[in-house]
Formats: structure tokens, C-alpha cells, sequence
């Protein structure tokens, strides 16, 4: 059994995934449309929430072991979406035509569990960032015409790399700034096992991805999620981690101050915190932990952190 809200009622909706072991992922589409579940039953399911119903349209199989999460393409590029696994494996499913889905790249490059996917935003390209803990993180690029090529950040989280996040394509306050958004931004910010937030840029001179910035440290336990904000002009650039040590924080960077991330305690959850995910706008922060709970977070305009009540 699975669950999800409804935007009409803010009621829970239950549904019945399918999935005959643990539910890790659920992801909805760009259009909100269609949800994709992923298991530790090694496969993944595509369902359409459209309606008064929600209605299973496609059940893919590929992976040798549990699928932690998938992650859409944005619809410019076709219906396409990522998967990671234990089995050491990224596939990118293209829907060819409708519910008919086919592996359009599995990917090679890691030597241990893949633990997190993203696609970059679409103003640079199609992209997907993948962290492993055999240490490294993987960017994959399609090119028209040569097909799906793989760069590698070796070291990034020697323990091992938990999660991947992109940054917004406009950078903070660009949006607001006289001289408009200007190029769009590549960077993404990675979790790991070391208890560290790293952020990378692409550097275009020498293309290769670099670490921007000092390394975030702040837990005292594997960081198990990170999640940047999408910024819509604020003149900050926000991420949001989740610890083993149970605790969320908050890390902002001024426009004024690039490079400088400054760390504000959500609240110490004492469990450890699985996820957390930022709504479309970037107001509101939902957590996961351990125990099984799921709470709301908003910043008040005195810039304190307040649980919001169900």
C-alpha cells in the first residue's frame, strides 16, 4: 500500500502499488499526471493519477536488485525516466509509445550500490548526476547523435556518496537583478557517508566538474539526503540535509557572499532522517525519518524554522 495527497483535499489517498516488498521512491511527472514507484522487489511501476483512480499503466523489469530511486526527465526531452540500484546500475527507460517502455542506456560506470539520481534542470541539456557508494559521482550527458557519454568526480565521498541534487538553472537574485537571469548555473550538491555536504560546478576550461566551495560539515553521521531549493529570484541559495544523527539542516548561501554556506539547525529529530524534499516553490520543506513520521517545515519572515500543523 502506498500513499499520496490530493492537491483537492490535502486528504491522504491510498493506493494499492503492486510492489510485494518495500516501496523506496515515489515520483510524480512534470505534469503531476503520472507516478513512478520503485521497490525492493527489483522493479519499478508507472501509474496514471489523472483520474478519480489511480491506475497502473506499466511495470518495469531490468534491475537485479532493490530500486532506491527514480527521477523524470523533463518533458522537452520525451517521456523519459531514471532509475538507481543496489546492483550497481543507472537505467534510463524512454517511453516509445504509450505504457510501452524501453531501456535507452544502462549504465556501466559504477562498482557498488547506486543510492541517488537526478536530472539536471532542462536549460542544460539532458544531464543525469548519479552518487555510488564506491565513492564517486557520474554525470551523464546526452549528445544528438552519439548517444549517452559519462564523466566521473572520482573521490568525491571516499565512504561512499549518498544523494544528488541540482542547483536551479538562474542562480539566486538573478532573476530580480537589472541585468536579468544571464547564463544558467551548472551545479549540484552531493551527501555521503564522510558526514559532508560537497558542492561541484562544471568548469567550462577545463570541462570537468570541480568542487565549489569549502566542504559542508555539520553532521556527525552519514548524510543521508540532500535537497537544494528552488530559488524563483530569492537572493539566497538554500539546501536542506538529512542525517543519520537526526538531525535537518539548513544551509544558505548569499548572493553577496558566493561560496559561503551557513548552517541553520531545522531541528535535531532524534532518529535518523531519510529524506527531504522541498515543494515547487521552495517555501515549504517535507521530512521523513526513521520513526515512520512526515512533518512540514516553512521559514518565518524572522528566518526561524516553524513545523507546520497537520
Amino acid at each position: 500500500m502506498s500513499t499520496m495527497t490530493s492537491a483537492a483535499t490535502s486528504e491522504p489517498v491510498l493506493f494499492e502499488s503492486g510492489h510485494v516488498e518495500q516501496v523506496h521512491d515515489v515520483q510524480f511527472d512534470y505534469y503531476g499526471r503520472r507516478l513512478a514507484t520503485c521497490s525492493s522487489d527489483r522493479t519499478i511501476k508507472v501509474f496514471d493519477t489523472a483520474g478519480e483512480h489511480t491506475v497502473e499503466l506499466s511495470h518495469l523489469i531490468g534491475h537485479e536488485g532493490p530500486v532506491w530511486q527514480v527521477t523524470w526527465a523533463h518533458p522537452k526531452f520525451g517521456s523519459l525516466l531514471a532509475s538507481c540500484s543496489l546492483d550497481h546500475k543507472v537505467i534510463i527507460w524512454k517511453e516509445t509509445q504509450e505504457a510501452q517502455w524501453v531501456q535507452a542506456y544502462c549504465s556501466p560506470v559504477h562498482t557498488a550500490s547506486v543510492n541517488g539520481v537526478a536530472f539536471a534542470p532542462h536549460e542544460l541539456g539532458l544531464m543525469l548526476a548519479a552518487a555510488s557508494s564506491d565513492g564517486t559521482i557520474s554525470v551523464l550527458t546526452y549528445q544528438a547523435g552519439q548517444g549517452w557519454g559519462s564523466s566521473k568526480i572520482p573521490n568525491a565521498h571516499p565512504l561512499g556518496a549518498t544523494a544528488v541534487s541540482w542547483a536551479p538553472a538562474a542562480p539566486a537574485g538573478s532573476l530580480i537583478a537589472a541585468k536579468g537571469p544571464g547564463q544558467p548555473e551548472s551545479r549540484f550538491a552531493s551527501s555521503g557517508a564522510d558526514n559532508t555536504v560537497k558542492i561541484w560546478r562544471y568548469a567550462q576550461k577545463s570541462g570537468e566538474w570541480q568542487q565549489d566551495g569549502p566542504t559542508l560539515v555539520g553532521h556527525t553521521d552519514w548524510v543521508r539526503d540532500v535537497a537544494w531549493a528552488p530559488s524563483l529570484g530569492l537572493p539566497k541559495s538554500m539546501i536542506a540535509s538529512a542525517g543519520q544523527d537526526g538531525k535537518v539542516l539548513i544551509w544558505t548561501e548569499s548572493r553577496d557572499t558566493p561560496g559561503q554556506w551557513t548552517p541553520t539547525l531545522l531541528q535535531d529529530f532524534k532518529a535518523p532522517v531519510w529524506r527531504v524534499s522541498w515543494s515547487i516553490t521552495g517555501g515549504t520543506l517535507a521530512v521523513s525519518d526513521s520513526q515512520g513520521s512526515v512533518t512540514l517545515w516553512k521559514e518565518g519572515l524572522d528566518g526561524h524554522w516553524q513545523q507546520l500543523s497537520s
